[in-house]
Protein backbone atom coordinates (compact mmCIF):
# COMPACT_ATOMS: atom_id res chain seq x y z
CA UNK A 1 0.00 0.00 0.00
CA UNK A 2 1.32 3.43 -0.96
CA UNK A 3 2.16 5.70 1.98
CA UNK A 4 1.35 9.38 1.42
CA UNK A 5 2.23 12.22 3.80
CA UNK A 6 0.37 15.52 3.38
CA UNK A 7 1.89 18.54 5.10
CA UNK A 8 -0.65 21.31 5.71
CA UNK A 9 -4.30 20.79 6.65
CA UNK A 10 -6.01 23.66 4.83
CA UNK A 11 -8.59 23.10 2.11
CA UNK A 12 -5.93 21.86 -0.30
CA UNK A 13 -4.33 19.47 2.17
CA UNK A 14 -7.70 18.06 3.18
CA UNK A 15 -8.61 17.52 -0.48
CA UNK A 16 -5.25 15.84 -1.16
CA UNK A 17 -5.64 13.52 1.81
CA UNK A 18 -9.20 12.54 0.88
CA UNK A 19 -8.36 11.77 -2.74
CA UNK A 20 -5.17 9.87 -1.85
CA UNK A 21 -7.02 7.57 0.56
CA UNK A 22 -9.79 7.03 -2.02
CA UNK A 23 -7.04 6.00 -4.46
CA UNK A 24 -6.04 3.28 -1.99
CA UNK A 25 -3.18 4.88 -0.05
CA UNK A 26 -2.37 4.99 3.63
CA UNK A 27 -2.48 8.71 4.41
CA UNK A 28 -1.05 10.83 7.20
CA UNK A 29 -2.10 14.49 7.37
CA UNK A 30 0.20 16.81 9.33
CA UNK A 31 -1.24 20.12 10.49
CA UNK A 32 0.83 22.89 12.11
CA UNK A 33 -2.04 24.16 14.33
CA UNK A 34 -4.84 22.46 16.27
CA UNK A 35 -7.56 22.80 13.59
CA UNK A 36 -8.01 21.96 9.93
CA UNK A 37 -8.99 24.27 7.04
CA UNK A 38 -6.54 27.12 7.65
CA UNK A 39 -8.05 30.32 6.26
CA UNK A 40 -11.13 28.25 5.43
CA UNK A 41 -12.01 28.54 9.11
CA UNK A 42 -13.01 32.14 8.39
CA UNK A 43 -13.70 31.87 4.65
CA UNK A 44 -17.11 30.88 3.42
CA UNK A 45 -17.57 31.80 -0.26
CA UNK A 46 -18.11 29.00 -2.78
CA UNK A 47 -19.66 28.62 -6.25
CA UNK A 48 -19.53 32.33 -7.17
CA UNK A 49 -19.14 32.92 -10.91
CA UNK A 50 -16.79 30.39 -12.56
CA UNK A 51 -16.26 28.55 -9.29
CA UNK A 52 -19.64 26.93 -9.92
CA UNK A 53 -18.27 25.42 -13.14
CA UNK A 54 -15.04 24.30 -11.48
CA UNK A 55 -16.86 22.71 -8.55
CA UNK A 56 -19.18 20.76 -10.84
CA UNK A 57 -16.27 19.58 -12.99
CA UNK A 58 -14.61 18.18 -9.89
CA UNK A 59 -17.84 16.58 -8.69
CA UNK A 60 -18.26 14.88 -12.07
CA UNK A 61 -14.71 13.56 -11.82
CA UNK A 62 -15.33 12.15 -8.34
CA UNK A 63 -13.43 14.86 -6.49
CA UNK A 64 -16.41 16.67 -5.04
CA UNK A 65 -16.34 15.47 -1.43
CA UNK A 66 -15.49 18.86 0.09
CA UNK A 67 -17.80 20.80 -2.23
CA UNK A 68 -20.68 18.60 -1.12
CA UNK A 69 -19.81 19.20 2.54
CA UNK A 70 -19.85 22.95 1.94
CA UNK A 71 -23.22 22.67 0.17
CA UNK A 72 -24.63 20.63 3.06
CA UNK A 73 -23.42 23.22 5.58
CA UNK A 74 -24.46 26.32 3.66
CA UNK A 75 -26.05 29.26 5.44
CA UNK A 76 -27.14 30.78 2.12
CA UNK A 77 -27.29 29.58 -1.48
CA UNK A 78 -27.64 31.40 -4.79
CA UNK A 79 -26.87 34.85 -3.41
CA UNK A 80 -25.70 37.83 -5.45
CA UNK A 81 -23.37 40.69 -4.56
CA UNK A 82 -21.48 43.18 -6.75
CA UNK A 83 -19.69 41.38 -9.56
CA UNK A 84 -20.68 37.93 -8.30
CA UNK A 85 -23.57 35.60 -9.02
CA UNK A 86 -25.04 32.38 -7.55
CA UNK A 87 -22.67 32.22 -4.55
CA UNK A 88 -22.98 29.73 -1.72
CA UNK A 89 -21.90 30.81 1.77
CA UNK A 90 -20.91 27.92 4.00
CA UNK A 91 -21.27 28.12 7.77
CA UNK A 92 -17.80 28.63 9.23
CA UNK A 93 -18.82 27.07 12.57
CA UNK A 94 -20.37 23.88 11.21
CA UNK A 95 -18.09 23.17 8.26
CA UNK A 96 -14.88 22.49 10.19
CA UNK A 97 -16.49 19.76 12.28
CA UNK A 98 -18.10 18.21 9.22
CA UNK A 99 -14.76 18.07 7.37
CA UNK A 100 -12.89 16.76 10.42
CA UNK A 101 -15.39 13.96 10.99
CA UNK A 102 -15.44 13.04 7.31
CA UNK A 103 -11.65 12.78 7.15
CA UNK A 104 -11.48 10.73 10.34
CA UNK A 105 -14.18 8.44 8.95
CA UNK A 106 -12.01 7.68 5.92
CA UNK A 107 -9.24 6.39 8.19
CA UNK A 108 -6.83 9.24 7.51
CA UNK A 109 -4.37 9.76 10.36
CA UNK A 110 -4.38 13.41 11.45
CA UNK A 111 -1.49 14.74 13.51
CA UNK A 112 -2.10 18.20 14.94
CA UNK A 113 0.60 20.62 16.11
CA UNK A 114 3.02 18.96 13.70
CA UNK A 115 5.10 21.84 12.35
CA UNK A 116 7.56 20.25 9.95
CA UNK A 117 11.08 21.64 10.39
CA UNK A 118 13.27 19.05 8.67
CA UNK A 119 13.18 17.12 5.38
CA UNK A 120 15.36 14.11 4.59
CA UNK A 121 16.23 13.68 0.91
CA UNK A 122 18.06 10.84 -0.82
CA UNK A 123 18.63 10.52 -4.58
CA UNK A 124 16.30 13.47 -5.28
CA UNK A 125 13.42 11.84 -3.37
CA UNK A 126 12.05 12.77 0.06
CA UNK A 127 12.41 9.88 2.50
CA UNK A 128 10.84 11.49 5.56
CA UNK A 129 9.86 14.72 7.27
CA UNK A 130 10.38 15.58 10.93
CA UNK A 131 8.39 18.03 13.04
CA UNK A 132 9.46 20.41 15.79
CA UNK A 133 8.70 17.75 18.42
CA UNK A 134 11.13 15.32 16.82
CA UNK A 135 8.50 13.03 15.33
CA UNK A 136 9.49 11.55 11.98
CA UNK A 137 7.04 10.58 9.24
CA UNK A 138 8.13 8.37 6.36
CA UNK A 139 6.31 8.05 3.05
CA UNK A 140 6.50 7.03 -0.58
CA UNK A 141 5.29 10.44 -1.74
CA UNK A 142 4.72 13.78 -0.05
CA UNK A 143 2.41 16.74 -0.69
CA UNK A 144 3.31 20.31 0.26
CA UNK A 145 0.09 22.20 1.05
CA UNK A 146 1.65 24.52 3.61
CA UNK A 147 0.30 27.64 1.92
CA UNK A 148 2.07 30.93 1.26
CA UNK A 149 0.77 33.24 4.01
CA UNK A 150 3.06 34.78 6.60
CA UNK A 151 4.92 34.03 8.74
CA UNK A 152 5.06 37.06 11.01
CA UNK A 153 8.29 38.49 9.63
CA UNK A 154 6.74 38.72 6.15
CA UNK A 155 3.57 40.34 7.50
CA UNK A 156 5.75 42.87 9.31
CA UNK A 157 8.18 43.51 6.47
CA UNK A 158 5.69 43.64 3.58
CA UNK A 159 2.40 44.41 5.35
CA UNK A 160 1.19 46.33 8.39
CA UNK A 161 2.54 43.93 11.00
CA UNK A 162 1.02 40.80 12.55
CA UNK A 163 -2.75 41.33 12.54
CA UNK A 164 -3.40 38.28 14.78
CA UNK A 165 -5.21 36.25 12.13
CA UNK A 166 -6.63 32.71 12.18
CA UNK A 167 -3.23 31.25 11.18
CA UNK A 168 -2.02 32.00 14.74
CA UNK A 169 1.71 32.04 14.02
CA UNK A 170 2.66 33.34 17.50
CA UNK A 171 1.01 30.30 19.10
CA UNK A 172 1.97 27.47 16.74
CA UNK A 173 4.99 28.84 14.90
CA UNK A 174 4.99 30.29 11.43
CA UNK A 175 4.46 28.48 8.16
CA UNK A 176 7.43 26.42 6.96
CA UNK A 177 7.76 25.38 3.30
CA UNK A 178 8.56 21.71 2.70
CA UNK A 179 9.97 22.50 -0.74
CA UNK A 180 12.11 25.21 0.82
CA UNK A 181 13.38 22.88 3.53
CA UNK A 182 14.37 20.45 0.77
CA UNK A 183 16.57 23.17 -0.70
CA UNK A 184 14.43 24.01 -3.71
CA UNK A 185 14.19 27.50 -5.17
CA UNK A 186 10.73 29.07 -4.86
CA UNK A 187 8.82 32.06 -6.23
CA UNK A 188 7.37 35.17 -4.60
CA UNK A 189 4.28 36.92 -5.91
CA UNK A 190 4.10 40.64 -6.50
CA UNK A 191 1.50 43.36 -6.69
CA UNK A 192 1.06 45.21 -10.02
CA UNK A 193 3.30 47.99 -8.72
CA UNK A 194 6.13 45.49 -8.18
CA UNK A 195 6.00 45.33 -4.39
CA UNK A 196 6.22 41.92 -2.71
CA UNK A 197 3.27 39.77 -1.64
CA UNK A 198 -0.43 40.56 -1.36
CA UNK A 199 -2.77 41.11 1.57
CA UNK A 200 -5.68 38.81 2.38
CA UNK A 201 -8.80 40.38 0.93
CA UNK A 202 -11.40 40.22 3.70
CA UNK A 203 -11.82 40.44 7.45
CA UNK A 204 -14.56 39.22 9.73
CA UNK A 205 -16.68 41.25 12.13
CA UNK A 206 -18.43 39.84 15.17
CA UNK A 207 -21.94 39.86 13.71
CA UNK A 208 -23.65 40.51 17.03
CA UNK A 209 -21.65 43.73 17.43
CA UNK A 210 -23.54 45.26 14.50
CA UNK A 211 -26.98 46.89 14.56
CA UNK A 212 -30.08 44.69 14.74
CA UNK A 213 -31.08 45.90 11.27
CA UNK A 214 -27.79 44.77 9.71
CA UNK A 215 -27.95 41.45 11.54
CA UNK A 216 -31.47 40.83 10.27
CA UNK A 217 -30.54 41.58 6.67
CA UNK A 218 -27.52 39.29 6.87
CA UNK A 219 -29.48 36.46 8.44
CA UNK A 220 -32.31 36.66 5.92
CA UNK A 221 -30.54 37.65 2.68
CA UNK A 222 -26.93 36.60 3.28
CA UNK A 223 -25.61 39.95 2.10
CA UNK A 224 -25.82 43.53 3.35
CA UNK A 225 -24.48 46.55 1.43
CA UNK A 226 -24.02 49.83 3.31
CA UNK A 227 -22.85 52.97 1.46
CA UNK A 228 -19.80 54.63 3.02
CA UNK A 229 -19.95 58.42 3.45
CA UNK A 230 -17.37 60.03 1.16
CA UNK A 231 -15.29 61.37 4.02
CA UNK A 232 -14.92 57.85 5.52
CA UNK A 233 -13.92 55.92 2.38
CA UNK A 234 -10.67 53.93 2.54
CA UNK A 235 -9.14 52.60 -0.67
CA UNK A 236 -7.30 49.30 -0.19
CA UNK A 237 -8.22 47.68 -3.50
CA UNK A 238 -4.67 47.52 -4.86
CA UNK A 239 -3.24 45.54 -1.93
CA UNK A 240 -5.83 42.74 -2.12
CA UNK A 241 -4.83 39.19 -2.99
CA UNK A 242 -8.46 38.67 -4.01
CA UNK A 243 -8.59 40.87 -7.10
CA UNK A 244 -12.02 39.46 -8.00
CA UNK A 245 -13.31 41.69 -5.19
CA UNK A 246 -11.21 44.73 -6.15
CA UNK A 247 -14.17 46.47 -7.80
CA UNK A 248 -15.21 50.08 -7.29
CA UNK A 249 -18.32 48.97 -5.37
CA UNK A 250 -16.08 47.39 -2.73
CA UNK A 251 -14.42 50.76 -2.09
CA UNK A 252 -17.55 52.92 -1.87
CA UNK A 253 -19.65 50.44 0.15
CA UNK A 254 -19.29 48.21 3.16
CA UNK A 255 -20.17 44.83 1.66
CA UNK A 256 -20.94 42.17 4.25
CA UNK A 257 -21.58 38.46 3.69
CA UNK A 258 -23.10 36.15 6.29
CA UNK A 259 -20.82 33.17 6.95
CA UNK A 260 -21.66 33.06 10.65
CA UNK A 261 -19.46 36.08 11.12
CA UNK A 262 -20.11 39.22 9.10
CA UNK A 263 -17.49 38.88 6.37
CA UNK A 264 -16.29 42.39 5.48
CA UNK A 265 -14.99 42.41 1.91
CA UNK A 266 -12.02 44.66 2.58
CA UNK A 267 -8.50 43.63 3.68
CA UNK A 268 -8.82 46.00 6.63
CA UNK A 269 -10.77 49.08 7.68
CA UNK A 270 -9.79 51.48 10.46
CA UNK A 271 -12.00 50.62 13.41
CA UNK A 272 -12.46 54.20 14.61
CA UNK A 273 -13.59 55.20 11.12
CA UNK A 274 -15.80 52.12 10.71
CA UNK A 275 -17.63 52.95 13.94
CA UNK A 276 -18.69 56.30 12.49
CA UNK A 277 -20.84 54.53 9.90
CA UNK A 278 -24.46 54.03 11.06
CA UNK A 279 -25.01 50.47 12.25
CA UNK A 280 -21.33 49.90 13.05
CA UNK A 281 -21.06 52.01 16.22
CA UNK A 282 -20.10 48.99 18.34
CA UNK A 283 -18.32 46.93 15.67
CA UNK A 284 -15.42 44.67 16.64
CA UNK A 285 -13.19 42.35 14.63
CA UNK A 286 -13.13 38.57 14.96
CA UNK A 287 -10.52 37.86 12.27
CA UNK A 288 -7.99 39.20 12.19
CA UNK A 289 -8.30 40.68 15.67
CA UNK A 290 -6.40 43.72 14.42
CA UNK A 291 -8.54 44.04 11.29
CA UNK A 292 -8.54 47.79 11.77
CA UNK A 293 -4.81 47.82 11.07
CA UNK A 294 -4.03 45.13 8.50
CA UNK A 295 -4.27 41.48 7.49
CA UNK A 296 -2.07 38.52 6.68
CA UNK A 297 0.37 38.78 3.77
CA UNK A 298 0.40 36.00 1.17
CA UNK A 299 2.09 34.56 -1.92
CA UNK A 300 5.55 33.89 -0.54
CA UNK A 301 7.36 30.63 -1.33
CA UNK A 302 5.38 29.25 -4.27
CA UNK A 303 6.78 26.07 -5.81
CA UNK A 304 8.01 25.57 -9.34
CA UNK A 305 5.79 22.72 -10.53
CA UNK A 306 4.53 20.99 -13.65
CA UNK A 307 0.91 20.53 -14.70
CA UNK A 308 0.70 17.23 -12.79
CA UNK A 309 1.44 19.42 -9.73
CA UNK A 310 4.72 17.60 -9.14
CA UNK A 311 7.31 19.96 -7.71
CA UNK A 312 10.28 20.41 -10.02
CA UNK A 313 13.56 19.16 -8.58
CA UNK A 314 12.24 16.21 -6.57
CA UNK A 315 10.84 12.87 -7.70
CA UNK A 316 8.08 12.46 -5.14
CA UNK A 317 6.94 15.88 -3.92
CA UNK A 318 3.64 17.38 -5.09
CA UNK A 319 1.97 20.66 -4.20
CA UNK A 320 -1.51 22.17 -3.95
CA UNK A 321 -3.26 25.36 -2.97
CA UNK A 322 -1.25 28.57 -3.06
CA UNK A 323 1.96 26.53 -3.12
CA UNK A 324 0.95 25.66 -6.71
CA UNK A 325 0.95 29.30 -7.79
CA UNK A 326 -1.02 32.53 -7.87
CA UNK A 327 -4.41 30.84 -7.53
CA UNK A 328 -6.81 32.54 -5.12
CA UNK A 329 -9.56 30.86 -3.14
CA UNK A 330 -10.93 27.74 -1.47
CA UNK A 331 -12.27 26.23 -4.70
CA UNK A 332 -8.89 26.68 -6.35
CA UNK A 333 -7.18 25.06 -3.34
CA UNK A 334 -9.51 22.05 -3.44
CA UNK A 335 -8.98 21.61 -7.19
CA UNK A 336 -5.19 21.59 -6.96
CA UNK A 337 -5.15 19.52 -3.77
CA UNK A 338 -7.34 16.92 -5.44
CA UNK A 339 -5.01 16.50 -8.41
CA UNK A 340 -1.91 16.50 -6.19
CA UNK A 341 -3.42 13.82 -3.94
CA UNK A 342 -4.32 11.60 -6.88
CA UNK A 343 -0.95 11.97 -8.60
CA UNK A 344 0.97 11.33 -5.40
CA UNK A 345 -0.51 7.83 -5.33
CA UNK A 346 0.20 7.32 -9.02
CA UNK A 347 3.80 8.35 -8.34
CA UNK A 348 4.13 5.97 -5.39
CA UNK A 349 2.80 3.10 -7.53
CA UNK A 350 5.03 3.89 -10.48
CA UNK A 351 2.11 4.86 -12.72
CA UNK A 352 1.92 7.61 -15.33
CA UNK A 353 0.72 10.90 -13.83
CA UNK A 354 -2.61 12.50 -14.72
CA UNK A 355 -2.78 15.93 -16.34
CA UNK A 356 -6.24 17.46 -16.47
CA UNK A 357 -7.05 18.50 -20.05
CA UNK A 358 -7.33 22.14 -21.01
CA UNK A 359 -10.83 21.38 -22.31
CA UNK A 360 -11.90 21.67 -18.67
CA UNK A 361 -11.70 24.93 -16.71
CA UNK A 362 -9.81 23.20 -13.91
CA UNK A 363 -7.19 21.81 -16.29
CA UNK A 364 -6.89 25.03 -18.25
CA UNK A 365 -6.42 27.08 -15.07
CA UNK A 366 -3.55 24.90 -13.82
CA UNK A 367 -1.81 25.13 -17.20
CA UNK A 368 -2.58 28.81 -17.82
CA UNK A 369 -1.32 29.98 -14.43
CA UNK A 370 1.95 28.08 -14.88
CA UNK A 371 2.50 29.82 -18.23
CA UNK A 372 1.51 33.23 -16.85
CA UNK A 373 3.91 32.91 -13.92
CA UNK A 374 6.81 32.52 -16.34
CA UNK A 375 6.40 36.23 -17.21
CA UNK A 376 7.01 39.33 -15.12
CA UNK A 377 3.56 40.67 -15.97
CA UNK A 378 1.90 37.40 -14.99
CA UNK A 379 3.64 37.38 -11.60
CA UNK A 380 1.93 40.68 -10.81
CA UNK A 381 -1.58 39.21 -11.17
CA UNK A 382 -3.80 36.78 -9.25
CA UNK A 383 -5.99 34.08 -10.81
CA UNK A 384 -9.36 32.71 -9.79
CA UNK A 385 -12.41 31.09 -11.35
CA UNK A 386 -14.54 33.77 -9.72
CA UNK A 387 -13.31 36.98 -11.30
CA UNK A 388 -10.59 39.17 -12.73
CA UNK A 389 -8.19 37.77 -15.36
CA UNK A 390 -9.04 34.08 -15.31
CA UNK A 391 -12.83 34.37 -15.14
CA UNK A 392 -12.69 36.64 -18.18
CA UNK A 393 -10.67 33.94 -19.92
CA UNK A 394 -13.28 31.32 -18.98
CA UNK A 395 -16.03 33.39 -20.52
CA UNK A 396 -14.02 34.14 -23.65
CA UNK A 397 -13.30 30.42 -24.18
CA UNK A 398 -16.92 29.44 -23.51
CA UNK A 399 -15.99 27.43 -20.43
CA UNK A 400 -18.24 29.20 -17.95
CA UNK A 401 -21.56 27.46 -17.50
CA UNK A 402 -23.98 26.56 -14.72
CA UNK A 403 -25.52 23.73 -16.76
CA UNK A 404 -24.60 20.68 -14.68
CA UNK A 405 -25.65 18.16 -17.33
CA UNK A 406 -23.44 19.94 -19.87
CA UNK A 407 -20.49 19.75 -17.49
CA UNK A 408 -21.10 16.05 -16.77
CA UNK A 409 -21.30 15.30 -20.49
CA UNK A 410 -17.99 17.04 -21.16
CA UNK A 411 -16.23 15.19 -18.34
CA UNK A 412 -17.66 11.89 -19.56
CA UNK A 413 -16.57 12.59 -23.16
CA UNK A 414 -13.01 13.10 -21.87
CA UNK A 415 -13.13 9.67 -20.15
CA UNK A 416 -12.69 11.32 -16.75
CA UNK A 417 -16.02 10.46 -15.12
CA UNK A 418 -15.33 9.46 -11.48
CA UNK A 419 -11.58 9.26 -12.12
CA UNK A 420 -10.89 10.47 -8.56
CA UNK A 421 -13.21 7.88 -7.05
CA UNK A 422 -11.28 4.90 -8.35
CA UNK A 423 -8.76 2.86 -6.38
CA UNK A 424 -5.42 2.78 -8.15
CA UNK A 425 -3.28 -0.30 -8.62
CA UNK A 426 -0.03 -1.12 -10.38
CA UNK A 427 -0.59 -2.32 -13.94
Amino acid sequence: MAKIVVIGGGWSGCAAAIIAVKAGAEVTLLERTDMLLGTGLVGGIMRNNGRFTAAEEMIAMGGGDLFKICDENARHKNIHFPGHEHATLYDIAATHGAVLNYIKGLGIKIVFQARVTQVSVENESIISVTDAQGRTFEGDAFIDTTGTAGPMNNCTKYGNGCAMCILRCPSFGGRVSVAGLAGLKEMVGKKPNGSIGAMSGSCKLYKESLSKEIQKELNTKGVCIVPIPDELIEDHLDVKACQQYALEEFKSNIILLDTGHAKLMSPYFTLERLRKIPGFENARYEDPYAGGKGNSMRYFDMAYRDNHLKVEGLNNLFCGGEKAGLLVGHTEAIVTGTLAGHNSVRCALGMDLLQLPEDLAVGDAISYVKKAMATEEGMGKKYTFSGSVYFERMKKLGMYTTDISEIESKVTSLSLKDVFNKKLAKA
